[in-house]
């Protein structure tokens, strides 16, 4: 079942909420804290298949919820975007510092900068 850990994980970053607070628990103990069933069982009372079968459902209904609405997708692809974003600032840089000694070009940069760094606050602030 934890064959895909880091994607289970951003999922329930972003529609944990969805799930029932029993499901939430479950999960958490499972995805987050790394315990095996049996021991999730023990600690919630039930039997070891009523763990698992609780965790199957929650990865259902978080895939589903991403299938829908793909906030993670979206999420990544942002990141993507912000990634290569820097990276053409560092390059106007680079240029700037090297050919061009234009202000303007810095202070294009700089602005670019302060751009990225308040798409990427807001990206951490959302989830």
């Amino acid at each position: 079942m934890k064959g895909k850990p880091l994607e289970m994980s951003l999922l329930f970053d972003f529609y944990g909420e969805t799930l029932t607070p029993k499901q939430r628990e479950l999960f958490d103990l499972y995805y987050n804290e790394d315990l095996s069933l049996a021991e999730i069982a023990e600690h919630a009372g039930i039997t070891r298949q009523g763990v698992r079968d609780s965790i199957k459902r929650a990865e259902h209904a978080l895939g589903e919820m991403e299938r829908r609405l793909g906030l993670v997708g979206r999420f990544g692809m942002a990141e993507k975007c912000a990634r290569g974003l820097a990276q053409q600032v560092a390059a106007l840089r680079a240029l700037n510092d090297g050919t061009l000694h234009s202000s303007e070009a810095a202070a294009i940069a700089d602005r670019m900068a302060a751009l990225l760094a308040a798409l990427q606050q807001e990206a951490s602030d959302g989830i």
